[in-house]
């Protein structure tokens, strides 16, 4: 029996072998605040490879040093976390799976302590912290008051999300993402709350959008015609005056024209609000109207839980793929179980485990 979302999808000649893909989920977990993965991402990512995702994402990873949300986020710009990163990608590719990763500058949102410590806000640069960088120098509330990057510091961002990109392409990753979503530098350059800039790169939504299309057009130069490029955006801040779905639906079109070839499409994490309706699948909605007015495939995220409730997602046309985060956190063999109660027959459940199959 086949299914959607055990049916391949192929983005520039590379085919995927299902829908079912990993969210990139932060660990805050590099000890040494150096950005250089270890064991722990090997086990947590190999995983969810040898439990049968199509795409293995990883965290979001800094293009910069102050670009990393905490300190013990994941980093890409030097040759030691390179090197630590192919040994994850192979061990992915090992397991048959496609390596994924999400290339990320936190702007205004960097220098902050990870989820899980007492403390809360911005890390002292006296305690290892760092300045951090935003479009305006307007606050997330809560955190430190960022400089504002000037012109020549727009460009060198730009310039470190290509220099990453080649790192990961030469790393061996197959899919790169660019993070426009959740509040970060670049979702900050698009929204109105947190740009006030009266440049080229704010007020208009064209300007607003300048920095991410700069940021694509030079990962797609970096990387070439052949590496699959995904923009994850939030599809609308839940603020009136912040960015909205429509805003979305207009550069989901222009990225796709710039060479990406899918959207990811989550929401909110720009400022604070209680507005967001959290519930089951609450974001499909979202991806499908941006995948219909954009004529771009799209992937779903956001609560999605359930083998069938994912399944339903891709077969009705809802989006094209769904990624799962906190399920996967739950059971990293998700998408094998999954299978099983489709009724789908996988061959990539892996020889040692074959001896407890799923629904047996």
């Amino acid at each position: 029996m086949t299914t959607s979302l055990f049916e391949p999808i192929t983005l520039r000649g590379l085919t995927l072998r299902n829908r079912l893909w990993v969210a990139p989920m932060c660990q805050y977990s590099v000890e040494a605040h150096d950005g250089v993965a270890t064991d722990w991402h090997l086990v947590h990512l190999g995983a969810l490879a040898r439990g049968g995702a199509g795409v293995v994402m990883t965290e979001a990873t800094a293009v910069v040093p102050e670009g990393r949300i905490s300190p013990e986020d994941l980093g890409l710009w030097n040759d030691e976390q390179q090197h630590a990163l192919a040994r994850i990608v192979d061990f992915i590719h090992g397991q048959g799976a496609a390596a994924g990763i999400q290339l990320a500058h936190a702007g205004r949102k960097g220098s902050t302590f990870r989820p899980w410590a007492p403390e809360r806000g911005s890390v002292p640069i006296s305690e290892g912290g760092w300045e951090a960088f935003g479009p305006s120098a307007i606050a997330y509330p809560g955190y430190a008051v960022p400089t504002e990057l000037t012109t020549q510091g727009i460009r060198a961002v730009v310039d470190a999300f290509a220099a990453s990109a080649r790192r990961a392409r030469d790393a061996g990753f197959d899919v790169i993402e660019v993070h426009a979503a959740h509040g970060y530098l670049l979702h900050e350059f698009l929204s109105p709350l947190s740009n006030t800039r009266t440049d080229e790169y704010g007020g208009s939504l064209e300007n607003r959008a300048r920095a991410l299309l700069e940021s694509l057009d030079a990962v797609r130069a970096a990387v070439g015609d052949d590496v699959p490029i995904l923009v994850r955006f939030s599809a609308t801040d839940w603020i009136e005056g912040g960015w909205t779905l429509e805003e979305t639906q207009t550069v989901a079109r222009w990225v796709g024209e710039h060479g990406a070839d899918a959207i990811d499409v989550s929401s909110g994490g720009n400022a604070p609000t209680d507005a967001i309706p959290v519930g089951p699948a609450y974001q499909v909605p979202l991806a499908t109207a941006i995948r219909g007015a954009a004529d771009i495939p799209t992937i779903a995220v956001g609560l999605i839980d359930g083998p069938r409730q994912a399944e339903e997602i891709v077969a009705s046309g809802l989006a094209d793929v769904v990624m799962m985060g906190r399920e996967l956190l739950r059971d990293p063999n998700f998408p094998l179980r999954a299978a099983a109660e489709l009724g789908v027959d996988v061959d990539y459940t892996p020889a040692p485990y074959l001896r407890a199959p799923f629904g047996r």
